[in-house]
């Protein structure tokens, strides 16, 4: 059993007499123990999915399960399934951090649960705030408490919304530090991400989402590999580049003393017929880099592309 299951979720909104197609039919798995990446641009309809998920919003069409139970029909047993860190601070200003944690585990039903805050709270960096009011923490503060709250019914579906926006670094070590551990421990971990280099390195299999439709669905390696390639860098001190070589091309800087030009390669044995044309056209090698793809490569290519690749 998956521990999120997406069937063709629709979900238009409408205002003014216009309406705005957020998701147009997005259909997706992910199993259990995955830590799984959800990205797209702003508008993509990330955040109306995460909504729909949790909850919070309803589709106009299709269906969503948490853990097997439907989020609609058996919203109960999905909502105790499921742990979400939303995007917005929002937060109560007129209690501790402790309390609050408190409130939150009541409101699943769970009582003397403080050794469980505690051990949140000191993987999050909280313990020394525990008894500060909560409008009194500063923004950084304020998204680890909503970690924390996501966290203290200890759900095995973690949905994290942009949990790092806007935040230190020292945030960013701490919680994926905590986070990472609780995915080898066994728990589902979903998220959404402007930062790319974070995703590529925390997530097993990434879908990509565009104007509300699933465009690409792949494991993290595969996906890079298949849709980018590396790039190969060359410096040339004298000549001119060979035409063969052109549809190759990605970027070039020239100027009087020297050219320097990147190349997409799908291949590593790509490497030495590109060299051998620079030699027989009489080109000299100043310096060469192999450089490969990340998935800032892939995510500019793919929402670049006018069609993308539907799944």
């Amino acid at each position: 059993m998956a521990a999120i299951q997406i069937s063709n979720v629709q979900k238009t909104y409408r205002s003014g007499g216009k309406q705005l197609q957020a998701l147009g039919g997005v259909s997706l798995d992910i199993e259990q123990g995955e830590f799984f990446g959800l990205l797209g641009p702003n508008g993509a309809g990330k955040t109306s999915l995460i909504s729909i998920i949790a909850g919070l919003n309803r589709a106009d069409a299709g269906t969503v399960r948490v853990a097997g139970y439907d989020v609609v029909n058996d919203y109960r047993n999905a909502r105790r399934n499921l742990g979400v860190v939303p995007q917005e601070l929002v937060f109560d200003p007129f209690f501790t951090v402790r309390e609050t944690l408190r409130l939150q585990s009541g409101y699943f039903g769970i009582k003397k649960n403080d050794d469980w805050i505690d051990e949140i709270m000191a993987n999050l960096d909280l313990t020394n705030k525990a008894d500060a009011n909560m409008r009194a923490l500063s923004g950084g503060m304020k998204r680890r408490v909503l970690v924390a709250q996501a966290l203290v019914h200890r759900p095995p579906v973690i949905v994290l919304d942009e949990p790092t926006a806007g935040v230190d670094v020292e945030l960013r070590q701490t919680l994926w530090k905590f986070i990472s551990r609780l995915n080898r421990e066994g728990h589902t971990i979903v998220l959404t991400t402007h930062y790319l280099e974070e995703a590529q390195a925390l997530c097993n299999r990434v879908a990509m989402l565009k104007a509300g439709k699933i465009v690409a669905l792949d494991q993290m390696q595969t996906l890079i590999k298949r849709i980018s390639g590396s790039q190969l860098r060359v410096q040339l001190g004298n000549g001119t580049l060979p035409t063969e070589l052109q549809h190759l091309l990605i970027t070039s800087d020239t100027d009087r003393t020297q050219a320097r030009y990147a190349f997409r390669i799908n291949h590593h044995d790509e490497v030495e017929p590109i060299l051998a044309s620079l030699r027989n056209a009489g080109c000299t090698l100043e310096d060469l880099q192999l450089e490969q793809a990340d998935l800032e490569d892939v995510f500019l290519q793919i929402m670049g592309s006018s069609q993308g690749d539907p799944q």
